[in-house]
This record gives structure tokens, sequence and C-alpha cells, in this order.
């Protein structure tokens, strides 16, 4: 069984893959509060369903791309045979996961989206720092970056950890309505950083709360 906060066909508005259709499949739950949280909801609501169910809710929407998503979804056990499950039937399966939950149990084709937590989350403090060593080329890290201080630290770490040679995208987000894109972006171009300026899509398309998008 899963706690499933919802289901939802959308436009991916974040990672590589921007701007296809994807299913979400939000997990409900997650064990931090990162100060810039934009899915508070999935940390309690929910509803209990089989493995059966959700993968019957994602088949209707015949998309072949889906990301399983939070809250946190490795706090959850059986999300391990639904990434299987759906892999199995066909699809590209993305996992966004918040950088702090060991990702060794991961099928090896899924892409993972590791979250490294900035000191402006609040929760820098629990990266499992170990998850970058695991990474593979397919996988992708993000760096949600609140301040200049932020932007130093995913600097410091994409480059300790040679993260641009070793992934397929190293993705820097500034929060949405904290951080002007511009900043962040004059920020990157003068240290000439390996990475991807990342808006998140969906909030430039519907109004930043809109929830099932």
């Amino acid at each position: 069984m899963l706690t499933i906060n919802e289901i939802f066909y959308s436009i991916q508005g974040e990672s590589t893959r921007a701007g296809r259709p994807c299913v979400f499949v939000r997990l409900t739950a997650c064990d931090l509060r990162c100060s810039w949280c934009d899915t508070a909801y999935a940390f309690h609501e929910g509803t209990k369903r089989s493995l059966d169910e959700v993968i019957e809710e994602v088949e209707r929407f015949g998309c072949p791309l889906v990301e399983i998503t939070g809250g946190e979804p490795l706090l959850q056990e059986d999300v391990y045979p639904l990434m299987e499950a759906l892999m199995a039937r066909g699809r590209t399966v993305m996992l966004e996961t918040g950088g702090h939950r060991p990702i060794d149990r991961v099928p090896a084709a899924v892409v993972k989206i590791v979250d490294v937590k900035c000191p402006g989350s609040g929760e820098a403090d629990k990266n499992h720092w170990e998850n970058l060593d695991a990474l593979a080329a397919h996988d992708e890290v993000k760096f949600v970056v609140a301040d200049r201080a932020d932007y130093e630290f995913a600097r410091d770490a994409l480059r300790r950890y040679d993260l641009a040679s070793r992934t397929a995208a190293v993705l820097f987000s500034p929060v949405h309505g904290v951080l002007e894109p511009r900043a962040l972006s004059e920020w990157m171009l003068a240290d000439r950083l390996p990475a991807r300026l990342q808006l998140q899509l969906h909030k430039f398309i519907w109004p930043p709360a809109t929830r099932g998008v």
C-alpha cells in the first residue's frame, strides 16, 4: 500500500524534461521542513491506495513520462515496487527526492533528481552527501537557491563533487518570488558555472499556488 497525496497529468515544470507532458504521483509525508517548501499540503494529506490502483490510474493518461515526488517519496517502502512496475510497463520514471535519504536502493534505470539542500532551506545539515557518489550519468542534481550564500554553497558543492561531468544536468533554481532569476543568472555567468538555470515553468503557466499542475 502507498499513501498518495495526488496523481495528476500536467506539463513537467522542472528538470531537463521541462515542457513535456508528464504524470505526477505525489506521495504523502516528508521529514524535512524547508523554508521555501511549496507542497506543505503533502505533509499529511493523503489516502491509502494499492499498488495496482496507482498503476491503473497512471496508465489511464497514456503518458510515457512519470515523476514520483512528494513530500519525500523514499519514506514509503512500496515506492520501490512502484518504480519497478512502472518501468516494466515501458514508462520513463523520474524520482524527485530531497537528498537526505539514501538512493542506493532506487532502480538503476530511474532518473533521479536529487535536491541538495542549501543553507537557506534550513535543512542543509540533513544532506546525505554519499548520494552524490551514487549518481548515474542520466541523473540530475538540483539546488534551490534563495540568496547569495545559497548560491556560493551550491557552486562550491558542484565543483567539489565534479557534478557537471558526472550527471546529465546540474540545476540551479531560484526560490520563486524570493530571488530574481536575473541575479542568479548573472552570478552563474560571472563564475562561468557549468550549470543550468531552472525556472519552475508551471508557476508561470498557472498561479504559483495552484495544485494538481
